[in-house]
Parts: structure tokens; C-alpha cells; sequence
């Protein structure tokens, strides 16, 4: 196919040698399918700030390091230098994060390069070699739901321990290899020490696992994976293999209502993404 426009300096560069098909096209980015020598990879193509739906809220934003003050003024005021750097952070904190899970035993695409705002890298394929399927488009029985929720779960603490909360997690940014489940989609992934959201983000992705999961284990449903995993993360005493319940006691203090107003402005933002990826799942 003829080469995209936005590739084009990644084929001069000689860093891409063929761009085979485009893959799919989503919120914030298009991926296309390239061969780079012999092997063959993604390019993740981010769209301009002004053509992506996904909303770049303050608590995605939030803790995010720049290089000096002077960049940080220029983002605030939202001068076009400043845009410009917006965006390279939100698609830096992408290859950021990639790296960082990946070194933590998260089940993540390898990242080898971002350049030109081109995220170059590994493609995910199943066991017969074609590109992998989401999660959304895998038939599940009770078993294999089960399998897959207990590994999703240990990939989130993982996450956590290694200090990144996805921020987006669903069955939709969740391909499935021969192996099982494997993370994609995090430029919107949030700094668990540095974001006054972060519970809430946490709760939110969790929760969405158990009420995908729980079409076929309806037990899920009730579960409190999200709070647990988070107030062992809190009291320090969170590890890879810290077993979990699912079940949380009841506080004894009185509610914060300005988290609770927070989580249901989370709830209300969650439910119009997910109702914008059943759209663009259908097209």
C-alpha cells in the first residue's frame, strides 16, 4: 500500500523498509502492519491532538515530568510551543510506560523507537501468525474467563508495583497471543504516586474486568479486587504474589464526598468511552 504520509521520515530513516496494511484505526492513533528488514511489526500512528476523541483530562495529565520549567509554563498558558510539547508528552508517556511494564514481567507489546510521533513496535500475533485479536472478539466459556480475569488481575498489580495505572483498561485495548492477555493503549496511563485520581483510575479499570468477565462469572460482578489491590498498595504491602480476596470490609470513617463526586464524573466518562469503541468496534 502507498506509503502514509506521517510514516514517510521512518522509511527514509531506513527504520521501516515496507508498510504492508493498516491494522486498525481507533481513538487516538491508526496502526498500520510494517516490515522492517525480516521483521515484521506496527507502527502506531498518533493523531493530531485536534482529531483524537479521547478526552486528555487534567487527572491523565497529572504528574507527568517535562524537561524544565520553561516547558511547563508554555503547556500551562497553552502557547504552540507549549502544544507541541503536550503532545510529546502524552505520546512519550506511552513509550515511557511500554518500557517500564515490560521490565516489571508486564505482558506488554516490545517498544523499539518512537520517532515523529511514530510508535514503532512489536506486532502481536496469535498461534496461527495473524495479527492477535482483542479481547472483546474472543468467544469465552467459564473457564477460560476465569483464567483470564486471574491473569489480567496479576498484570495490574504488576502495574502497580512497578507505579502505572493503565487509566483506560477494558476489553478493548486487551489483545489475546497463544499465551493470553496482553496490554495495549497507554499513553493515558497515570503516575499511581503522583496523581490525586489514582484509586479511582485503578477501581475504575479493575471493575471494568470484572463486569466484561462477568457476563459469564456473574460471581465477578460483586467482587472488590480494584479497592483491595489498592489499600495493600497503600499500606506498602503489595507484591506480584500478594493473594487476593476480592472482599473488602466496610469502613468505619465517614465518606469522602469529593472523592465519590470524582468517581462518578470517572463512571459517567468511562461509559460514553465504552460506548464510543462498541461504535467504532461495529463500523
Amino acid at each position: 500500500m502507498k506509503t502514509p504520509k506521517r510514516i514517510q521520515p521512518l522509511v527514509e530513516e531506513g527504520l521501516i523498509d515496507e508498510v504492508m496494511r493498516q491494522l486498525m484505526s481507533g481513538k487516538e492513533a491508526t496502526v498500520y502492519v510494517v516490515r522492517c528488514g525480516d521483521d515484521i511489526r506496527c507502527a502506531k500512528v498518533y493523531k493530531e491532538a485536534n482529531e483524537r476523541s479521547f478526552h486528555q483530562a487534567v487527572a491523565y495529565q497529572e504528574g507527568r515530568r517535562v524537561k524544565n520549567s520553561r516547558q511547563a509554563r508554555a503547556m500551562e498558558k497553552g502557547t504552540r510551543y507549549g502544544r507541541k510539547m503536550a503532545e510529546e508528552v502524552w505520546q512519550n508517556a506511552e513509550v515511557d510506560a511500554l518500557y517500564r511494564l515490560a521490565a516489571a514481567g508486564v505482558r506488554v507489546p516490545t517498544p523499539y523507537i518512537c520517532f515523529e510521533g511514530v510508535l514503532l513496535m512489536e506486532l502481536v500475533t496469535a498461534a496461527d501468525g495473524n495479527a492477535a485479536p482483542r479481547l472483546n472478539d474472543v468467544e469465552l466459556d467459564r473457564e477460560l474467563a476465569l483464567q483470564y480475569h486471574a491473569m489480567l488481575l496479576r498484570q495490574v498489580v504488576l502495574m502497580l508495583c512497578a507505579g502505572v495505572i493503565h487509566g483506560d483498561l477494558s476489553e478493548y485495548n486487551i489483545l489475546v497471543d497463544a499465551q493470553g492477555p496482553v496490554i495495549i493503549d497507554l499513553p493515558q496511563a497515570v503516575d499511581a504516586a503522583g496523581s490525586s485520581v489514582a484509586a479511582s483510575m485503578l477501581e475504575r479499570d479493575v471493575t471494568n474486568l470484572a463486569n466484561f468477565f462477568g457476563v459469564v462469572v456473574p460471581e465477578l460482578l460483586g467482587s472488590q479486587y480494584g479497592e483491595e489491590i489498592w489499600n495493600l498498595y497503600q499500606a506498602g504491602l503489595l507484591t506480584p504474589d500478594t493473594p487476593l480476596t476480592g472482599i473488602v470490609a466496610a469502613p468505619e470513617r465517614p465518606a469522602d464526598v469529593g472523592a465519590v463526586l470524582r468517581e462518578i464524573e470517572l463512571a459517567r466518562y468511562e461509559e460514553e468511552e465504552r460506548v464510543r469503541q462498541q461504535m467504532e468496534a461495529q463500523a
